[in-house]
C-alpha cells in the first residue's frame, strides 16, 4: 500500500498481515479512505521477514492474519506506536503483556467477524434440527417414511455461552418462525438478562438434558476447557446434535467421537481439538459428523468487513472518539 496524500500532519501507519489476503481485507476503496486518515511509514513490510522494519515510525499498526506477536522485542523497535487496529477477530495470539504496559490502544474487528459466524450457526441449527446428516447417510437405502422425519419447528436449542456470537444466534432464533424453545447456560448472565435475550437460563447439565441441539459459543478459558466432557455429552438425548463454532478444546474430542460413532449424536464441527484433526481421525469419516476447516468466520468476499471495521476505528481514534472494538487487558481474558 502506498500513501495517496502528501499531508504530513496525518499519523503514520503500517499494515502487517499475510500479503495473500491484504487485497481482500483492504481493497482499493478502503485504501482510498485510509489515505485520508493516515500516511504510511516508509518501507512498510510486505512480508513477515520484513516485519519490524516498518514499525520504526508508525503510530498505528493495522494488523491481521499473519501478523507476528507483539513481543517486547518487537515493540522495542516501535517507539512511536500508540494504537493497534486488528482487522481480524481474536487478538489473544497477537497482544503480549508488553502492549498493555506501553499503554497502547487495541481494537479488534471481532464484531464484524461475528456476523458470518452467526449466519453460519443459524444455518447449521436448521440442518441439525432436521437431523440432516443422518437423513443424508440413509439415502442409499431409499427415502425414509415422511412420518419418521424430524422438522425444526418447536425444537429446543441450547446455547452455551452468551458471547457476542451466542447473543447473535439467540436473536436470530428468536426472530425465526420455527418457534424454538431457547435455553442459555452462562454463569455471568442472570435469569432476567436471559429472558431479555429470549431464553431460559439453566445450568449446563439441564441444558444438555433438555436440548435437541446444543450450540457452543463460549470462549476458551481454563474453566471452559473440556466443559462438554463425557458426562455432559451423555446427558444430551438420543438423536441430539452438537454444534461447535467456538473453540475445539471446549468439547472432549474422544468422548464426542464415541457418542457419534455409536450413532447416538450428530455433530457439526467448525473447530476441533486438535485443529486440524490428524488424517484418518474417525470424526472425519463418520456419516453423522460434518467437520469444516474453521470457515464460520469471515471468508473470501466477507473479509472486507474486517478491513472496513478497522478503517472506521482508525477514523474514530484520529478524531478522539471512543473505539467500538476496544480491547482492554481486563476484557482480553474473557474473549475468544
Amino acid at each position: 500500500m502506498t500513501s495517496r496524500t502528501d499531508r504530513t500532519d496525518l499519523p503514520r501507519a503500517v499494515c502487517v498481515m499475510d500479503p495473500a489476503i491484504v487485497d481482500q481485507v483492504l481493497p482499493g476503496e478502503l485504501r482510498e479512505r485510509l489515505a485520508t486518515l493516515v500516511q504510511f511509514a516508509p518501507g512498510h513490510p510486505s512480508s513477515r521477514a520484513a516485519f519490524p522494519a516498518g514499525l520504526a515510525e508508525a503510530e498505528i499498526l493495522i494488523s491481521g492474519w499473519g501478523c507476528p506477536r507483539l513481543t517486547p522485542d518487537v515493540l522495542a523497535r516501535a517507539p512511536r506506536l500508540r494504537a493497534v487496529m486488528h482487522a481480524a477477530g481474536s487478538v489473544k495470539s497477537l497482544v503480549s503483556e508488553a502492549v498493555w504496559e506501553r499503554g497502547i490502544v487495541v481494537s479488534s474487528a471481532a464484531d464484524a467477524n461475528a456476523g458470518p459466524v452467526v449466519s453460519y450457526t443459524l444455518a447449521l441449527v436448521t440442518l441439525a434440527a432436521r437431523r440432516t446428516l443422518t437423513m443424508a447417510a440413509g439415502c442409499g437405502d431409499g427415502w425414509s417414511a415422511v412420518a419418521s422425519r424430524r422438522g425444526a419447528d418447536g425444537s429446543t436449542v441450547g446455547i452455551v455461552g452468551a458471547s457476542r456470537i451466542g447473543r447473535g444466534v439467540l436473536a436470530g432464533l428468536s426472530r425465526s418462525d420455527a418457534g424454538h424453545r431457547l435455553l442459555l447456560s452462562d454463569p455471568y448472565v442472570s435469569h432476567e438478562e436471559a429472558r431479555r435475550l429470549g431464553a431460559e437460563r439453566v445450568e449446563l447439565a439441564e441444558l444438555c438434558r433438555r436440548s435437541d441441539v446444543v450450540s457452543v459459543h463460549a470462549p476458551l478459558l481454563p474453566e471452559t476447557t473440556g466443559l462438554l466432557d463425557a458426562g455432559m455429552l451423555r446427558l444430551i438425548p438420543d438423536g441430539g446434535v452438537l454444534i461447535n463454532t467456538a473453540r475445539g478444546a471446549i468439547v472432549d474430542t474422544e468422548a464426542l467421537t464415541r457418542e457419534c460413532a455409536s450413532g447416538r449424536l450428530e455433530a457439526y464441527l467448525d473447530v476441533t481439538d486438535p485443529e486440524p484433526l490428524p488424517p484418518g481421525h474417525p470424526l472425519l469419516s463418520l456419516p453423522n459428523v460434518l467437520v469444516t476447516p474453521h470457515i464460520a468466520g469471515a471468508q473470501g468476499s466477507e473479509v472486507r468487513r474486517l478491513g472496513a471495521y478497522a478503517v472506521e476505528e482508525i477514523a474514530r481514534w484520529t478524531a478522539g472518539e471512543p473505539l467500538l472494538g476496544a480491547v482492554s487487558r481486563e476484557s482480553l481474558s474473557q474473549l475468544a
